[in-house]
């Protein structure tokens, strides 16, 4: 896990993609942090991606660094949004505060379940780390 979260926070943004019905729904993020052994994201409950995770909690999550390596981390979305995990994301991502607060009713945390990341380079290398 710990290698998962340090190649999410080396490489900044990374994109989550989601299904809307049908259709693929892929946006960037760029939060992640750990807490009580996994990974939590945070976004918005008026955000169309947080009705699709509730909808469908099925998600995927990929980035590359410069030098062509990727991961692709697959889960479940699991909402558990408690005070405690607000006031964490906002230390550990001040500029959230931007955008959020502890009190407010819009700020939603998640962190992935049953998670498969999946470690790929140029030539074809890949490992697979079950979360």
């Amino acid at each position: 896990m710990d290698e998962v979260l340090a190649f999410l926070k080396d490489n900044r943004v990374f994109y989550l993609a989601t299904v809307d019905g049908s259709i693929p729904k892929v946006r960037p993020f760029g939060f992640v942090m750990k807490f009580e052994g996994k990974l939590y994201f945070g976004t918005s409950n008026e955000k169309a991606v947080y009705k699709q995770l509730k909808t469908n909690p099925n998600m995927e999550i990929s980035t590359t660094t410069p030098d062509g390596e990727w991961l692709r981390l697959s889960g479940k979305a699991v909402f558990n949004t408690t005070r405690q995990i607000k006031e964490l994301a906002l230390e550990a991502m001040p500029m959230l505060k931007n955008m959020y607060s502890v009190n407010d009713d819009i700020f939603e945390l998640f962190y992935i379940e049953d998670a498969t990341a999946i470690f790929q380079d140029m030539k074809g290398c890949s490992r697979t780390i079950k979360l």
